[in-house]
């Protein structure tokens, strides 16, 4: 029976013999109305504990600028239940195939990857002299410390279900791989256009092109490690050491105010990646593409050793 085109691209069954490209847009669908109730869930969890806790929305009542940042990042679990829930409902597919398997320790991989990322990228920016060391925190709380960890596991997790797991991991099998790739790092920007977009247009652009080269490598190494976890190890560690540990911007956000030590910009320029941060910076896209392209010889030499 011949389908009809607002069948194939509605996001609301699994139906997938189509083309490529009618198939890739069902997919943008799908992240939208997935990113879209997410956000509309985690941040009813927050209005309904400001609420619980007394706060007076009315009058602009609210917490403190840490709590707030850690309630918006840990109720992003609201978009990791529902990328499962779209997965398992939906999709009516094993989270296996959604690359959530039982072998989580693939996350400290990635975690090791995105750790040494980070930090060659911020020694390389320093030894170019556009940012610099200038202090232990005085402000560190262990407590607060502790908590970011698991706000930015949540955060990271978030992205990587809806990108990776909702978009990538549905269509690798079914279209191109580098289509599959590009349909990926399309849908990863939208989630950072908020605080990119009000940057100046020269950092606009390098951030856009950084956000691509990361997509990639969170892809390069889900297929790598063939699951998940891997490219959540890596978010989270690359975004916790940026804010928590050298208290630098994340993807031009502002920051919560605890890390163990501070880092000041020296001018704005393309090694600095200016008010975005070093997610803009020339120096983040050399040591991010590099990864990008052992991440995926490693794969290519792996699959010709099966296919030997």
């Amino acid at each position: 029976m011949k389908k009809s085109i607002i069948y194939k691209l509605s996001p609301f069954n699994n139906y997938d013999d189509m083309p490529a490209p009618i198939l890739v847009l069902k997919k943008l669908l799908a992240f939208f109305i997935c990113f879209v109730l997410g956000m509309l869930a985690g941040n009813g969890v927050i209005i309904g504990i400001m609420i619980a806790c007394g706060k007076d929305l009315s009058k602009g009542e609210t917490f403190s600028d840490n709590v707030m940042a850690l309630l918006g990042l840990y109720c992003m679990a609201a978009i990791i239940a529902v990328s499962i829930l779209y997965w398992k409902l939906i999709e009516k597919r094993k989270l296996s195939e959604m690359g959530v398997t039982r072998n989580v320790s693939g996350w400290f991989i990635g975690a090791g990857i995105g750790a040494l990322l980070i930090i060659v990228s911020v020694s390389v920016i320093m030894l170019t002299g556009t940012i610099k060391f200038s202090g232990l925190s005085g402000h560190f709380n262990i407590a607060m410390f502790l908590l970011m960890f698991g706000a930015y596991a949540v955060q990271g997790a978030s992205e990587e279900f809806l990108s990776r797991g909702v978009v990538f991991c549905s269509l690798k099998d079914k279209v191109s791989l580098p289509v599959a790739v590009g349909a990926n790092a399309l849908v990863f920007i939208i989630p950072h256009m908020d605080t990119l977009f009000v940057a100046e247009p020269l950092f606009i652009i390098s951030g856009t092109i950084i956000l691509v080269i990361i997509s990639c490598v969170f892809s390069f190494i889900t297929l790598r490690t063939k699951n998940i976890w891997a490219a959540c190890g890596l978010h989270t560690v690359w975004n916790f050491c940026l804010e928590c540990i050298f208290g630098m911007t994340v993807s031009g956000s502002e920051s919560a105010g605890v890390s163990v030590i501070n880092m000041r910009t020296v001018g704005k320029n393309l090694l600095n990646g200016g008010v975005y941060g070093i997610e803009a910076s020339a120096v983040t896209a050399v040591t991010t593409g590099a990864a990008a392209i052992l991440l995926w010889n490693s794969y290519k030499k792996v699959i010709k050793e099966r296919q030997a």
